[in-house]
């Protein structure tokens, strides 16, 4: 498979090692500022990024960027109607707006705040656990994460898809706070907290608290990986799933579209 890079920090220069392993081409590899990407283009011009893609003959694009551009890319990428997959996080409010830009345009997007294999897992055992948890009354939960001090956005994506799994077996809380608290925090409430420090790849961890003992869930990321080799077979089964008729252009899909055993 041909495939545009639109990103080539160092997720992108992992995701391009990630793509020869498994056998596709990299065609292209688009950046602002990396001195080594193949096409360099000034910040803020979508238009470009998109033309770069569509010369390059790119069967599909993967884009790690920055929440400040991602959506830009966006726009810009879904008018070209090559499949693209979307690691940047940070847009979580701009769901909709994308996938009605999806449909209007006839584009085709798959995103997830996290593609690595294990941390899909984490979600179903997080949701599998909060359901266990549920039924004793004793018991409080929390969410931790803890990033590298380059990531862009706090919290996660991550540990907001890890709430919400949470949410949906741990009926008693609704509601998702990853602001510090100034009072007391109300029962159904759900904190989310996030720490920024050194090079840490990612750590999330989920605590189930009672007077009695505290029961923790944790996902260890060693590197970004498992990041790359996800977004990779995404981009792999989007692209087929698209030429075999089992998934529609104009949409915007996540993990479980692309993996059904998620």
């Amino acid at each position: 498979m041909k495939i545009a890079l639109v990103g080539y920090g160092k997720m992108g220069h992992m995701l391009e090692s990630t793509a020869l392993s498994f056998g596709n081409e990299v065609v292209a590899t688009i950046d602002v500022a990396s001195p080594d990407a193949k096409i360099k283009v000034s910040p803020g011009n979508y238009d470009d990024v998109a033309k770069a893609v569509v010369e390059s003959g790119a069967e599909g694009v993967i884009e790690f960027t920055h929440p400040s551009s991602v959506m830009g890319n966006i726009n810009a990428l879904l008018k070209t109607k090559i499949p693209v997959v979307v690691g940047t996080t940070g847009w979580n409010d701009k769901y909709s707006e994308v996938a009605s830009l999806a449909e209007k345009t006839g584009g085709t997007i798959m995103t997830s705040a996290n593609f690595s294999i294990g941390v899909n897992l984490f979600y179903k055992i997080v949701e599998e656990a909060a359901k266990l948890i549920n039924v004793f009354d004793e018991y409080d939960a929390a969410v931790w994460e803890m990033h590298h001090n380059q990531k862009a956005d706090s919290p996660s994506g991550t540990a907001i898809d890890v709430a919400k799994h949470l949410l949906a077996g741990f009926k008693r809380k609704n509601e998702i706070v990853t602001d510090a608290f100034h009072c007391k925090p109300q029962p159904a409430q759900l904190h989310v907290s996030s720490t920024r420090c050194g090079s840490v790849p990612g750590t999330h961890t989920v605590y189930f608290d009672s007077p009695a003992d505290t029961i923790e869930l944790t996902h260890t990321a060693r590197s970004r990986q498992g990041f790359a080799s996800g977004a990779v077979h995404a981009l792999e089964n989007l692209k087929k799933f698209l030429d075999e008729g089992r998934l529609s252009a104009g949409k915007l899909y996540g993990m479980k579209d692309v993996f059904p055993e998620f």
